[in-house]
């Protein structure tokens, strides 16, 4: 006979269902926030139906992505004071209800300023759900576990902006463009209530004061910039609003006042982003890495399609499907790595990772006007399994190394870095792709080849600069570092 008593076996029992409870949780904070960034997407194909419907302009039809990432660049560097002023549970249901409300208002959109509010809605969401998940997994998950669920994150970064574009393209030709949003309403819905059970009410928020000064200056600083470079594109094509060099400025002197805010404000401990993380070498060799890795994998989104399309005279359906497998590679690749991470630690993935991520890009300048399309759909098969031995491993470690009471505040700022690396990224690739075009125009070549020097200009520029990554991997920590 048992010698253990019910109120023994009760005891032992509570960690075991604490844990289920916490990984159910998770899953289901994934699951919500999948939805969310494959959202992110579905935009570039959905415009030219949406622009015949409601009988807009390309310019005007821009602002549904526009809107997106300006809202996005704004609200994430909040994210940080909202996570410690308010309950975990009351930031996931107001990410996951303004969600909803955009996603139905966008379904039944009457016209097109309803769609672009619509729009508002979702990014808002959008923007606070990634820093609480991984806030989330810090907070809950033991360190021996913490690689293995960031991989989880990787897969939510990888596959679903992979899986936007095609999955958009296949709901648009068989029922339409709003149905993309009736599809993911529901999904959406039933996270918002499982999720609002599972998350328990948490702890009280901390009563930290509002900053309207930083909040201002932080609208000016990362929405000047994100809208800037985003609007280098139309600048080269002469459709741009306003010169991109005005909202560029405004936003680095925006940034420069906005750390110089911050700054004083932690000498109260009162700070609205708290850039003490970036004191601890981890976190900072990481955030450099990031933002090289984000860059690669946005600029080469933005130009592969364009090389498929008006090069190799693809459809878009066709390019998307291109680029499909090497996101569903990074996705499946991403667990792996994590546990992985768990058992030898961040830099014997990171060096290889980075390695690998240049030997992409330079498979990437062999792109020619007539070069087979197997070479693309390899070229990113390569690109993104370096990238997914990167991303996690990096994450992991450099989140991993705060203090638990940064850890809010290092996911809003790794958010961010992501958020501007991906309009550089963009910017950058998008005006090589120009410069390398114009020159090849300039001495002759038509206008397919020109476009294919253009492209073949920026990867070169990606490939040399990816050697600073190579570089900065070796001084990534072997091993988790300790909280600083």
């Amino acid at each position: 006979m048992s010698s253990t008593t019910p109120t023994a076996q009760h005891q032992q029992s509570a960690p075991a269902e604490q844990r289920s409870r916490g990984n159910a949780l998770i899953w289901i904070l994934l699951s919500g926030a999948f939805v969310m960034v494959l959202n992110e997407t579905v935009m570039g194909v959905a415009l030219p139906p949406i622009m015949r419907e409601f009988g807009v302009t390309a310019s005007a039809g821009q602002w549904l992505t526009t809107a997106y990432m300006l809202v996005m660049a704004v609200l994430i560097p909040m994210a940080g004071f909202l996570l410690q002023r308010f309950t975990p549970r009351a930031i996931f249901v107001a990410a996951l209800g303004l969600f909803a409300l955009g996603t139905a208002a966008a379904a039944f959109a009457p016209a097109f300023a309803v769609l672009v509010i619509a729009r508002v809605a979702q990014a808002a969401g959008t923007a606070l759900i990634m820093p609480l998940i991984t806030t989330t997994i810090l907070t809950r998950i033991p360190e021996a576990r913490r690689g293995r669920m960031m991989g989880l994150i990787a897969i939510v970064m990888s596959a679903a902006p992979a899986l936007g574009p095609t999955v958009s393209g296949l709901l648009i030709t068989a029922l339409g463009w709003r149905a993309v949003f009736f599809v993911v309403l529901p999904i959406a819905a039933v996270v918002l209530v499982v999720g609002a059970l599972l998350i328990g009410p948490g702890d009280r928020g901390e009563p930290v004061r509002f900053d309207v000064l930083s909040a201002l200056l932080s609208l000016v600083a990362f929405g000047g910039l994100v809208f800037g470079l985003g609007s280098i594109g139309q600048a080269i094509d002469g459709s741009a609003p306003v010169s991109p060099a005005v909202p560029i400025i405004g936003g680095v002197v925006g940034l420069a006042l906005f750390i110089w805010r911050q700054l004083a404000l932690q000498r109260r401990e009162a700070a609205f982003l708290d850039l003490r993380p970036f004191a601890a070498r981890p976190f900072w060799v990481g955030i450099v890495l990031i933002s090289v890795v984000m860059l690669s994998m946005f600029g080469s989104l933005i130009l592969l399609p364009i090389y498929m399309q008006n090069v190799l005279g693809l459809t878009p359906l066709a390019a998307g499907l291109a680029v499909l497998p090497g996101g569903l590679l990074m996705g499946l690749a991403a667990p792996f790595v994590g546990a992985l991470f768990d058992r030898v630690g961040a830099r014997p993935l990171v060096i290889p990772g980075a390695f690998v991520v240049s030997v992409a890009l330079v498979l990437f300048t062999q792109l020619g006007d007539a070069s087979p399309v197997w070479l693309v759909v390899v070229a990113m098969l390569v690109l993104n399994l370096g990238i997914a031995f990167m991303m996690t491993p990096l994450m992991t470690s450099s989140l991993g190394s705060l203090a638990p009471e940064l850890y809010s505040h290092g996911s809003a700022i790794f958010s961010t870095v992501q958020q501007l690396a991906g309009a550089v990224g963009t910017a950058l690739f998008v005006t090589l792709m120009a410069v390398g075009t114009a020159s090849g125009a300039a001495v002759g070549l038509g206008a397919t080849a020109a476009t294919a020097q253009g492209i073949h200009t920026a990867f070169l520029v990606a490939a040399a600069s990816s050697v600073l990554a190579l570089v900065l991997a070796f001084f990534v920590p072997k091993k988790p570092a300790a909280a600083a």
